[in-house]
């Protein structure tokens, strides 16, 4: 298996400012409450937490000694958010690290007070989670693995690149995630540029993704591009073995999906950002405002590659692809 290579991170706007956050100052010596919320199971989730941990470690957290964590996970279950949110805004955590926009969403309606960190998020600008990269404002800050839509673009250009006799192409959509139709556009945009029609189908949950892979095969889809998306990412085994079921091309967001059999994916290290969250947290809980700090954008994607799947769908990647992959799964 090949190596993930380093990804670079920038500060949207200069280095991140520490000022006083004086209705969430705490006084030496405190035990730090964190709130962690998710979508996934733990087990799904656990790479990531990991890496967040981690991060925690390396700046002189250790859980149980400074820190407590009161981890939430929804196990796949994206209307137990809220509640979720809300019982961790009762016990008056310190901070709040989520990932993934609709969990965000469901943060934000739950506290306009509580600092929030988004280890990472999808245009969080347009989905309006924070007023600019560079001046958050509010109680929002974190990362963004998109900052732009047009990163949806490039995926189905990559594929294309693969599959050049895809004429039509399944995109795979949860209409309940924020920035969900701006995401859709970015990629029928690119479609027409490309020649390629799109066959839109939607996925709420586990429990519609047979049937959805069945509409993909009535609808003689060539190939497919999964959108980003929680539910999407946590249930990534279930979904790459309907893509090999139905013998479908696939891309994805995030290399995870590629070590789990996924075709191919193009996108920001997701545990890299979920181990730059910590920083955030420990700039808060250092009394810094939320708000005041901008909100770290991915400058550099990576391309995975899995030789195995490409050889199982009798798929050949181009030459050209191969020599600019950062990881190479064989």
């Amino acid at each position: 298996m090949g190596m993930i290579g380093r990804r670079t991170f920038l500060f949207a706007s200069g280095a991140l400012l520490v000022a006083p956050f004086s209705t969430r100052a705490q006084p030496r010596g405190k035990t730090y409450r964190i709130g962690y919320l998710q979508t996934a199971t733990p087990d799904e989730q656990a790479p990531l937490t990991n890496a967040f941990d981690d991060g925690l470690r390396e700046l002189g957290y250790v859980e149980g000694r400074n820190i407590v964590i009161e981890r939430r996970f929804a196990w796949g279950s994206q209307e137990r958010l809220p509640e979720l949110a809300a019982e961790l805004v009762r016990m008056d955590v310190d901070v709040i690290v989520t990932g993934a926009n609709i969990v965000i969403a469901a943060v934000k309606r739950a506290t306009s007070t509580i600092p929030v960190v988004m280890a990472t998020s999808r245009d969080p600008v347009g989905s309006g989670f924070v007023a600019s990269l560079a001046r958050p404002g509010g109680n929002i800050t974190g990362l963004t693995g998109d900052p732009t839509p047009e990163v949806q673009s490039k995926r189905l250009e990559l594929l294309k690149e693969t599959v050049p006799g895809a004429s039509r192409v399944a995109l795979l959509v949860n209409p309940l995630a924020p920035a969900a139709q701006t995401y859709r556009n970015a990629v029928e945009s690119a479609a027409g540029k490309l020649g390629v029609s799109l066959l839109i189908v939607e996925a709420r949950g586990r429990s519609e993704f047979e049937d959805a892979f069945a509409t993909m095969a009535r609808g003689r889809a060539d190939a497919l591009v999964v959108l980003p998306d929680p539910v999407f990412f946590t249930a990534r085994v279930q979904i790459v073995e309907l893509a090999k079921k139905y013998r479908l091309p696939a891309v994805y967001h995030a290399a995870e999906v590629v070590e789990a059999g996924g075709l191919m994916s193009y996108g920001a290290s997701l545990a890299d950002q979920f181990r730059r969250a910590a920083a955030y947290v420990d700039k808060i809980l250092k009394g810094a405002r939320p708000g005041d700090l901008p909100v770290e954008q991915a400058t550099k994607f990576e391309l995975a590659v899995n030789l195995r799947t490409a050889k199982a769908l009798g798929v050949v990647f181009p030459k050209d692809l191969l020599r600019r992959a950062d990881q190479v799964i064989e």
